[in-house]
């Protein structure tokens, strides 16, 4: 009788040991790993990708700071598993723009100064990414006054509100607001 844990078909001694083959389509790529199946997005981003724009704050989804878009909709990449993305189309930080090419965002953060440090910035872009096709959608937040409007109003209140998920220690919270203002005002986010 062959032990299941270290039998040709089980798992090694002491747990998983198998690697499990993927493909990822990031920032318009696609890219095949071998991650342990336990392997977090956010890991194998930073890890395996090197795509260290994305940052890891918590690591627990309470900071935001390594928000990724996974099919045009904003993830704590730090909560959801490598494996659960298999062809899902994922936009990274490093895949809105580049310093001769920015995102509107990026530009907006920048000109309204919305960043101290600058830790939170790739996910509060990406999330901020995220939000405004969510808005653009119509779909209301906590703070939507008017759930039955044909068109949602970007009021600081709202965008506060639809961004509370993103920390910023620096407290850079109301040039952040503006950034995302001016961005969705403009008509480019």
């Amino acid at each position: 009788m062959s032990d299941p844990d270290t039998g040709p078909d089980g798992p090694g001694p002491g747990g998983m040991d198998r690697l499990s083959s993927i493909r990822l389509n990031v920032n318009d790529q696609p890219r095949r790993l071998e991650v342990d199946p336990r392997t977090s997005l956010l890991d194998a981003l930073r890890e395996h990708l090197r795509l260290s724009g994305t940052k890891k704050g918590c690591d627990h989804g309470q900071c935001g700071a390594c928000t990724v878009l996974v099919n045009g909709r904003r993830v704590n990449s730090c909560l959801t598993l490598a494996v659960m993305h298999e062809d899902d189309e994922i936009v990274t930080i490093e895949g809105l723009g580049d310093p001769d090419g920015l995102h509107p965002l990026q530009r907006a953060f920048v000109e309204n100064d919305g960043f101290q440090c600058g830790y939170c910035t790739p996910g509060q872009i990406c999330s901020a990414v995220g939000m405004l096709a969510e808005v653009a959608a119509g779909w209301p937040s906590h703070a939507t006054t008017d759930v039955t409007a044909p068109r949602i109003a970007l009021t600081d209140e709202e965008i506060r509100e639809r961004m509370s998920g993103n920390i910023c220690r620096c407290a850079a919270y109301p040039n952040i607001v503006a950034a995302i203002r001016d961005t969705a005002e403009g008509g480019t986010g």
